[in-house]
């Protein structure tokens, strides 16, 4: 008693002068502190690294100053659509801790499983994530939560297994797609689908295409996305124009599905100009329902393969899924979200065209490869 004065925000220690202050979430009001001691809760759920950076920056004039973080993980991206700084921190750490990059400033401690796809039933698992399980936290609870249906798998993931995910209602099981990555090299005399779904400002124009066969190989052709720090952006139609020609000009292109959403008259002139196009509606229930069915059916039972690409990887985790009386269909988790999702749609759009294609019997398709005009025939079965 009489060491310290206690305020609503603030204790102050009376000999030393220093102060213990709770801060607000307003970036711009912190300029000028300059603090020994930061302590952040949950950085995950910080909307964007604006307060961080103001805070971090701000120790700068002390000597031996210690921000001290205590977070889950959460969502990958902020509210930019961008990796969120505690992602971003959390990759830091691990490449401190593995030896790739040397930073004696910086420390981390981290509990989660071993396989980013670890079954969220397995006790084991529970026991890598939870240090204090049996102790502080009660076995019978996180196993009550693990039943099917209790709790939603992402929210499960990130409060009980601290492991990062796409999106809090995301359409895929954590992991499952990236596991579907494959090496290979597609011959420009591969029959693929090409998938277009573009935009015109506020979002991401994209181009995937699928090879048809019985499994189809994805893999990306070209992506228009506009920068988080950019609102004047407007996509290059030219460009995407002149990719979209390339790439039927170079490769057998069996089929063109366009989102016809704002791209009508581009649509009319490829079509003018030979392109095969085929209009595909992403946002009918009618279309996607049932391409969402196969599409989910195929990551889950490898009946797909992809490129890697971390955009696709990342626009995919971005997708949640959408279930009504029409059906499950993936969509942006809410309208407006920067977080991009049309390269996920792109590929939901081009496998279900592959497969049907792939299922036609033997069909004849004529290649401008290198204009050379060649003609062949191939059997897809």
């Amino acid at each position: 008693a009489g060491q310290s004065k206690i305020a609503r925000d603030t204790i102050e220690d009376v000999a030393t002068g220093s102060i213990y202050r709770a801060l607000s979430s307003e970036a711009y009001t912190k300029e000028g502190l300059s603090p020994t001691l930061i302590l952040a809760d949950e950085l995950h759920a910080w909307p964007n690294r604006e307060m961080y950076d103001v805070l971090a920056l701000s120790m700068g004039a002390r000597v031996d100053p210690l921000m001290l973080i205590v977070t889950t993980a959460g969502v990958r991206t902020d509210t930019t659509g961008q990796d969120s700084i505690c992602y971003k921190l959390y990759q830091h750490g691990k490449r401190v801790a593995t030896g790739e990059v040397d930073d004696p400033t910086f420390f981390m401690a981290w509990w989660e499983p071993d396989a980013a796809d670890a079954r969220i039933d397995d006790p084991k698992v529970w026991a890598q994530a939870n240090p204090g399980l049996g102790d502080i936290l009660d076995i019978a609870d996180i196993k009550a939560a693990a039943q099917p249906g209790r709790t939603p798998e992402a929210e499960f993931r990130i409060k009980r297994l601290n492991q990062w995910v796409n999106a809090a209602t995301a359409a895929l099981p954590s992991g499952l797609f990236e596991a579907r990555k494959a090496e290979r090299l597609v011959a420009p005399l591969e029959p693929i689908v090409l998938f277009f779904d573009g935009s015109f400002n506020h979002d991401c124009t994209a181009l995937l295409a699928a090879t048809v066969e019985a499994t189809p190989h994805l893999f990306v052709i070209g992506v228009w996305e506009r920068p988080p720090d950019d609102p004047g952006w407007r996509v290059d139609i030219a460009d995407v124009d002149r990719v979209v020609r390339e790439t039927c000009r170079d490769r057998v292109v069996v089929e063109l599905p366009c989102d016809p959403f704002r791209w009508a008259q581009l649509m009319e002139q490829w079509a003018t100009d030979g392109l095969p196009v085929l209009e595909y509606a992403t946002s009918s229930p009618s279309r996607m329902v049932p391409a969402w069915a196969k599409f989910y059916d195929a990551v889950i039972g490898g009946g797909l393969t992809h490129d890697g690409d971390p955009r696709l990887v990342r626009h995919i985790g971005n997708m949640a899924l959408k279930t009504d009386r029409l059906g499950p269909r993936p969509v942006k988790e809410h309208r407006g979200s920067p977080r991009s999702i049309d390269l996920g749609i792109c590929a939901v759009g081009a496998y279900d065209r592959a497969t049907y294609h792939a299922a036609q019997p033997a069909t004849t398709f004529r290649s401008n490869y290198e204009t050379e005009g060649l003609t062949f025939t191939r059997g897809w079965g």
